[in-house]
Formats: structure tokens, sequence, C-alpha cells
């Protein structure tokens, strides 16, 4: 039987700032093909964590490796281009710019043609075209022409992902995509990282619970910047652990 092989692995990944250590000696396997989520109560070091596996910052101490090859030290870009997409809790769209601009941009910074950026995006015909098929893919093609500034807050925060989209990841990093959403959006939110993950690995921190068991195939359980369990969302409602230190009543 062949053995599987993480995209992401850690080794005793360790952040210190000053006195206050955020992640503590975190040894964790990310698998391609699965949405693996991070949960814990707030200040357990979660976006620490992302910060590090995004090259954000840097370890103190410790390894990160992707698809095997060490990536302690490379800066966000390099790791962009590497595979490693990432959306923020705030956003990071052009609002000055259409929402076809907004993915057009990023899909061109991917591509040789990035360098002329005189030429019109017309000429462009696969950037283009490419751009058209993540709106559809996400659900913004009618808002194509809308300033982005302009959109809802949940339409934002879902071309936030099609820019992250554009940039042909192996792995997305989802950094609490449902906060502050409405219900419908939410609900149109699930539905999408459900849609993603059947192409591309996920890692998903979220406070919300239920979206978190519903669509995870692993989670991880941080508490004070230490790993307190892992497993299936089944095993980790089942844990004591993880009851006491999070989830309470759940």
């Amino acid at each position: 039987m062949q053995k599987l092989h993480p995209i992401i692995e850690t080794k005793r990944l360790t952040k210190d700032f000053g006195a206050l250590r955020a992640v503590n000696e975190v040894n964790l396997e990310i698998y391609s093909g699965q949405i693996h989520s991070i949960i814990g109560p707030n200040g357990a070091g979660k976006t620490t964590l992302f910060n590090l596996l995004t090259g954000f910052i840097s370890p103190t101490y410790g390894n990160i490796f992707l698809k095997g090859e060490n990536i302690n030290g490379f800066p966000p870009y390099l790791l962009s281009k590497k595979g490693v997409a990432r959306s923020f809790q705030i956003t990071s769209i052009f609002p000055s710019l259409s929402v076809f601009e907004n993915i057009r941009v990023s899909v061109q910074s991917r591509k040789k043609e990035s360098l002329n950026f005189l030429k019109h995006y017309r000429q462009l015909r696969e950037t283009a075209q490419k751009a058209n098929e993540i709106l559809e893919f996400i659900g913004l093609s009618e808002k194509s022409n809308t300033i982005a500034k302009n959109l809802s807050y949940g339409e934002k925060r879902i071309l936030d992902i099609g820019i992250a989209l554009a940039t042909d990841p192996e792995i997305l990093l989802l950094d609490e995509p449902v906060s502050g959403l409405a219900a419908g959006d939410i609900e149109w939110m699930i539905k999408l990282i459900k849609k993603i993950s059947e192409k591309i690995t996920i890692v998903l921190i979220d406070h919300n619970i239920e979206l978190v068991i519903s669509v995870s195939d692993v989670i991880t359980v941080l508490n004070q910047g230490s790993i307190i369990a892992q497993g299936t969302p089944d095993e980790i409602q089942r844990n004591d652990q993880v009851h006491k230190a999070y989830l309470g009543g759940y």
C-alpha cells in the first residue's frame, strides 16, 4: 500500500513573541484532498500558526515543509508561486477596480505576459477567459462589472477567495471565512468551500463550530499554542479534553 505524504508538515514549530509563546512545538500533517480545520479558544495560536504557514512571520524554531521542501523563511509571494494561497479575515480586494478586474489582475500575475501591463486586457484572451470561469465558479458572474467597494460584505469575502483561487493554488488557507456573514451568505460560503475542496486542499480556521463540524475531514484543536487533540469531527466532539478547553456543552 502506497504511503501518503503530507502536502504541509510542521515539526516542533514554535513562535515566541518576547516572553509569550504563541505556538508551542506543533507537529502537524495536512494531507492533499482534505478540509483540515484548526480550532481553539481565543489566544490559542490559530492565526499565528496561519501566519507561519504562509510566510508572514518566521518561526522561533522548528520547521515547515511543503511537499517535503523546507520553506522556513520563504516570503508570502514565493509561497504563492509554490501553490499556497490565503484569504484573510479582513478582505484584501482592490476596492476601486471592478469585480472582473480584481480576478483578472490575480490571474495575470501568474502569466509571463504579466510583465507587460500596457497591453490591453482584451488581447489577453486566456486571462480574461480564466477570470470569467472563476467568477462563474464563485457565483459572482452577474457582478462582473460592479466596482468592488460597492459589493455587500459577503460578496467581498467571496471575491477575496476568488482572488486567491486565481493564483492556481494547491492548498488554500481560509481565515474565518464566515465571520460577520449573514445567514444566507454563510450558506453560500459553505457550498463554495465544499466545491473548492473537490480540487484544492483547504486549511480552515473558524469559530463557527457548526461550519467546522459540517465540512471538515480532520480537525486539529489548539489550546495555549499546543495541539491538545486531532481527529475526525465525531472524534473531536467526543473528546473530553476538547470539551473542557473549548466546546463547553456543544
